[in-house]
């Protein structure tokens, strides 16, 4: 029905930020101003045998424009063979031919030179070798439209039905029927292969009743349906999401007088109960494929594998990759890829750098989703060198990146806190000809709300207002919680006031955000009225904004409103969580009510929802603050005994409270106890026990008071205590730290914790002469330094402008095993550029490449110069200023 209504209109859409000027000024250039030398020389180069594999012909077109190109290509008109592998072969030689405008402006030429029986060849070979993307095939499209209108130059049949195919591969499905009306207008009867295309294209996007439309259309004209038609209607139905029909078409094609079902029959239903998350069905019928003969095929596999990941049972995908080998189906670069994004997505990037390397090993060439996969992966893990590193081998390897490359690339820069960066790597974004989306603007917006420079994100939303970019619910929520954060409660509530004129609807989250904000200045009344607000629009999707607000209740100790909030949660037929009752707990702990906190431990198993670590470890919080150790360690050996293993917060309270009361041996029994449960301690547990040596030791009364350790740990969204306090590491002895790392190798410890601790200790109150005697001595047992300690030394010596004395330690680190941080690499490396030390810098950077593992360092050093470049907050304006000017039909050249 919905296709009815669509009127064909002129093909192509206006491409953003292209101009097809240059185009309509073609005709105008008469094909005999090329320069004859070149022409008839190469024309007579290509007529010998083995004529691509020539190096002077190579030389030659290296460099030739399009109107040189067109002219020989004229000169071969008869032998249209020769002319169309000429303009193949031209097109992956010459710079100038490379990108797709320059080959429609090839096109274009061939066209004014009436070539048309080259023409059409032409116009397949770009369908189906160059238009891989949906702006490419758009950009040809609207090529082909302005030809029309200007020479009345129409495509053929074979054209018509690429065209078809190339729109159905792509999922365009609405634009497949609108070429087809044009087909027809133009003339042509579409052909069997034709009608099987279009209702495949409806069918991927799910149009159920225009696939039925074309197949009452396609019984009309006497064309039988076949089992690839049957196909399309099970792969609608599935796309719509009704699979029952999809299945009752299955049936009818699998009986007797049915016309039989193949491997991609059963894929798209293996893929349909993937996708509505019947996995184990989805196996099954897998299973079944091989007893009917049909053996599942790469698709097959792929979709049960995507499944698997996406579910996160990574080692089942592995298992069916494996079962897939063996049974000699051959994975394709989509499984590959498929398991690459798995890891990555579980922040296995060494795994899934494997993966790749395999990859490349099978001959298999990844393909631009592949390279944005392990680019996610790198930047999520921080490592925007790697990820940079892989840009740069996508433009060797000439595969494109597209908007989504820079988007991961542009969310990995706000991720490490450099937004402004990310800003200026938009600037090649615009440069590329690709258009910057709202995700783009969202990532960069949400990038500059995090690092605290909102008036920027404002800035970024006005220019996403002027290019007609529209911001979405994400953009305005970014935006309030950033406002709310920092208090400004007034232009939070301004900025809803322009999301709901918009249209747009706040959400749970829009105004959960309001929510903390009154909450954190005090406003509960006003965070109160929002809460029944939502209430009473039925906003609520969970437990959450329920537990945010006995969050703040449970900390202000009001026992009885959290009882009646509690109470409306039950109202409302909301499932308390875990997460409700830990807090429900804690309020009691702090309110010193462990016999009651007891009580809601057994409650919580009747109700179905046994406490976890976290739970028992704010009773054991509470326990410990009220001095009831004994009891708090007798919990400790229960939760053991149901199963629920201590962490290493757990055990943060009752270690504090034995130091806090002398008890310093026994503080060690209980670290001895977590080393034979294969839990490791903290930084707050190594600092209580440094602090109770330190007392126990002191000769003329303790420097800090043991009696002002806290001894609850934090649990319940709280931010921990500094555990490693400067003054300590001022006061201590070095014996302290040696003695320290005897008990605890006493205890069946990893050393190489206490040292970490200890160093990174010592250097923030630039102790750095005893900070390397444990270094030293770290190396000598083995033991490589972390990254945080190579961090800790540099910025100390940053601090002081002592860049050189930072080239010394990073030489000594790295003699030690240990690689500084990107961000201590860039530190010193400017550092040392603004003292004119470029030799200097330049040794440091080419270490930074080879520490990176950058095999390529020429091609990936202009991406390095970028990031280690300073912000530059003026050209990020002048930057919004011209995105500003692009709503005009050119792009701005930036």
């Amino acid at each position: 029905m919905l296709l009815r209504t669509f009127k064909f209109q002129a093909l192509p859409l206006k491409p953003h930020f292209r101009s097809h000027q240059s185009l309509s000024l073609v005709s105008s250039i008469p094909i005999d101003d090329a320069p004859n030398d070149t022409v008839y020389h190469v024309s007579s180069l290509i007529k010998k045998p083995g004529w691509e594999k020539n190096n002077q012909l190579k030389l030659l077109v290296s460099h030739m424009n399009p109107l040189v190109a067109s002219k020989i290509i004229a000169l071969h008109s008869n032998d249209i063979p020769l002319s169309l592998k000429f303009f193949k072969w031209v097109c992956m030689q010459s710079t100038y031919c490379y990108d797709i405008d320059s080959r429609i402006y090839l096109l274009d030429l061939l066209v004014s030179g009436n070539l048309y029986g080259t023409v059409h060849k032409v116009i397949v070979l770009l369908i189906k070798e160059y238009c891989n993307s949906e702006t490419d095939i758009l950009e040809l499209m609207g090529a082909l439209e302005d030809l029309r209108k200007r020479t009345g130059y129409r495509i053929n049949y074979p054209c018509y039905s690429t065209l078809l195919t190339c729109l159905a591969n792509l999922k365009m499905g609405l634009m497949a029927f609108l070429v087809y009306k044009r087909m027809v207008e133009d003339g042509f009867v579409p052909g069997d292969i034709d009608w099987r295309t279009i209702i495949n294209a409806l069918s991927k996007i799910g149009y159920v009743q225009a696939v039925e439309m074309f197949v009452s259309r396609i019984l009309k004209v006497g064309f039988a349906l076949d089992v690839h038609v049957y196909t399309s209607l099970v792969l609608v139905n599935c796309r719509a999401g009704d699979l029952n029909e999809a299945f009752r078409v299955f049936d009818l094609m699998s009986a007797k007088d049915g016309c039989g079902v193949n491997s991609v029959t059963y894929s798209i239903l293996v893929h349909g109960l993937c996708e509505v998350g019947r996995l184990d069905e989805a196996c099954k019928l897998k299973e079944e494929m091989s007893k009917k003969g049909c053996p599942p095929s790469t698709r097959t596999y792929t979709v049960l594998i995507k499944a698997t990941c996406d579910v996160g049972m990574i080692n089942k995908a592995f298992g069916l990759f494996d079962k897939m080998v063996r049974r000699g189906c051959k994975p394709n670069v989509h499984t590959y890829t498929v398991l690459i994004d798995g890891l990555c997505r579980l922040g296995n990037i060494e795994e899934a750098n494997g993966m790749f390397r395999k990859m490349l090993k099978e001959g298999l060439l990844p393909g631009t989703v592949t390279y944005n996969a392990l680019i996610n992966g790198y930047c999520k893990e921080g490592k925007v060198v790697s990820a940079f590193e892989l840009l740069s081998v996508m433009e060797r390897r000439n595969c494109k990146p597209n908007i989504r490359t820079y988007n991961e690339l542009i969310e990995g820069l706000c991720k490490v806190g450099r937004p402004y960066k990310a800003m200026a790597l938009l600037r090649k974004v615009i440069n590329s000809g690709l258009l910057p989306t709202e995700v783009t603007f969202n990532i960069i917006v949400d990038g500059f709300s995090r690092a605290g420079h909102v008036n920027v994100a404002f800035k970024i939303l006005h220019s996403m207002n002027s290019i007609g970019v529209k911001p979405d619910e994400f953009t305005y929520t970014v935006l309030i919680d950033a406002l709310c954060k920092i208090g400004n409660l007034e232009q939070a509530n301004a900025f809803l006031g322009v999301m709901v004129k918009k249209g747009l609807t706040p959400d749970e989250v829009t105004l959960t955000a309001f929510i903390h904000g009154y909450c954190k200045i005090g406003s509960a009344r006003y965070a109160l009225v929002l809460f029944e607000g939502l209430i009473k629009d039925w906003y609520l999707t969970g437990p959450h904004i329920f537990n945010l607000f006995l969050d703040v209740l449970s900390k202000e100790v009001k026992i009885v409103e959290e009882n009646a909030i509690f109470g409306k949660m039950l109202k409302y037929g909301l499932v308390p969580s875990i997460v409700t009752y830990t807090i429900l707990v804690d309020g009691l702990c702090r309110a010193g009510d462990t016999n009651s906190s007891m009580k809601m431990l057994e409650l919580m198993k009747q109700n179905g929802c046994p406490p976890n670590v976290y739970t028992y470890t704010v009773v054991i919080n509470g326990l410990c603050h009220s001095g009831k150790v004994e009891e708090a360690e007798t919990l400790l050996v229960e939760m053991s005994q149901v199963g629920v293993s201590p962490n290493d917060i757990t055990y943060v309270s009752l270690v504090k409270s034995h130091v806090k009361a002398g008890r310093l041996n026994s503080a060690f029994e209980i670290v001895s106890t977590m080393f034979q449960n294969g839990c490791q301690p903290n930084t707050e547990i190594y600092f209580a026990l440094l602090v109770g040596m330190v007392e126990m030791t002191a000769d003329t009364g303790p420097r800090f008071s043991v009696a002002d350790l806290n001894t609850e740990s934090s649990v319940i969204g709280e931010k921990g205590v500094d555990c490693s306090s400067n003054f300590v590491f001022r006061e201590i002895d070095f014996n302290h730290a040696v003695q320290l790392q005897d008990r605890i190798r006493k205890c069946g410890g990893r050393t190489i914790d206490v040292y970490n601790f200890l160093i990174s200790g010592l250097c923030r109150v630039g102790r750095i002469l005893e900070a390397d005697n444990l270094i030293q001595e770290m190396v000598k047992h083995g033991l490589t330094p972390s990254s945080h300690i190579c961090s800790s030394i540099i910025e100390h010596f940053c601090k002081d402008h002592n860049f050189d004395q930072c080239l010394e330690w990073i030489k000594r680190l790295l003699d030690y095993g240990c690689i500084p941080s990107f961000a201590s690499y860039s530190a010193v490396i400017v550092g040392l550029h603004n003292e004119g030390e470029f030799q200097n810098a330049q040794w440091l950077i080419c270490n930074l490449l080879r520490t990176a593992g950058i095999e390529d360092q020429t091609s990936v050093l202009p991406y390095i110069e970028f990031l280690l470049e300073g912000d530059e907050p003026c050209k990020c304006f002048e930057l919004l200023s011209l995105i500003e000017w692009m709503d005009q039909n050119e792009r701005p050249i930036i």
